[in-house]
């Protein structure tokens, strides 16, 4: 199958441009980042976006949306110039302002206007999303600050592979920890285990050098290859082979990307 040459060795950078800012200290226990994406493509390209656990507010094109946790990557296709502004909420900290279980808007789009209401800006800004989203700070919660620990823990602690082990770390049954995940997170703790723990292949793959595909698997906690190949493929798309074309040029060994331009940097 033929590579669009676009999407390898970071290619895609000369197309599109990133910015992050960081959201008033106020806002930081429930926003983790605001972001912005513009893109400039004469040819239709398919930009793979490969989920984190976090919740996205989104505008874009004319309209904003609640974009829910994904359980596996998506493909959107972008043309022409546009621009897209977003905020990522904490893992774990949506709920007060969804009001409901993040578990319902799971693999959905909902129009922000049926979240935050007819007055959130249509067009926002940094200092915008501040003053709007600072003045419906939600009240403490001990159980979000428990599920965004969690998510925590998980990203932090590369050698935490097992459900059972973060419950034991909690002080919580396993099933009080899946009813955590779903009340607050959306999607359960075994996939954000392995979502962080397959960040690992993507950072080895940024940083070069050859694999040792067996290995690495039970590294991350696999009992074989093969459920590590199926993992990777079920969350990424593609074999981990194939995907690793993306972190180099044609024709030649895995070279050095930034970290800011990886293709599975968060969003």
């Amino acid at each position: 199958m033929e590579r669009d040459e676009r999407e390898l060795r970071g290619a895609w950078t000369r197309y599109q441009r990133h910015a992050f800012h960081s959201p008033s200290p106020a806002l930081s226990p429930w926003v983790e980042r605001y972001w912005e994406a513009r893109w400039d493509y004469a040819e239709p390209y398919r930009q793979k976006i490969v989920p984190y656990p976090n919740v996205h507010l989104s505008f874009g094109g004319g309209r904003a949306d609640v974009n829910g946790v994904c359980g596996g990557y998506q493909i959107k296709v972008l043309e022409g110039r546009g621009h897209v502004f977003g905020v990522a909420f904490r893992p774990g900290c949506f709920r007060p302002f969804l009001g409901a279980s993040v578990s319902t808007i799971t693999d959905r789009v909902v129009p922000a206007t049926e979240v935050f209401g007819p007055d959130l800006p249509m067009a926002p800004d940094a200092p915008a999303m501040d003053a709007f989203l600072l003045a419906r700070l939600p009240d403490d919660d001990d159980r979000v600050r428990q599920a965004a620990a969690a998510v925590e823990l998980i990203a932090e602690d590369k050698a935490l592979t097992r459900v059972e082990r973060l419950a034991a770390e909690l002080g919580l049954s396993t099933r009080g920890l899946q009813r955590l995940f779903a009340e607050h997170v959306g999607v359960g703790p075994k996939w954000v285990i392995r979502r962080y723990r397959l960040h690992e292949v993507t950072a080895r793959m940024a940083a070069g050098g050859a694999i040792d595909w067996a290995a690495l698997a039970a590294d991350l906690g696999y009992a074989d290859q093969g459920h590590f190949i199926r993992d990777f493929k079920g969350m990424f798309g593609e074999q981990p082979t194939w995907y690793a074309q993306r972190y180099q040029a044609a024709g030649s060994g895995p070279g050095p990307v930034s970290p800011s331009t990886r293709p599975d940097a968060p969003r």
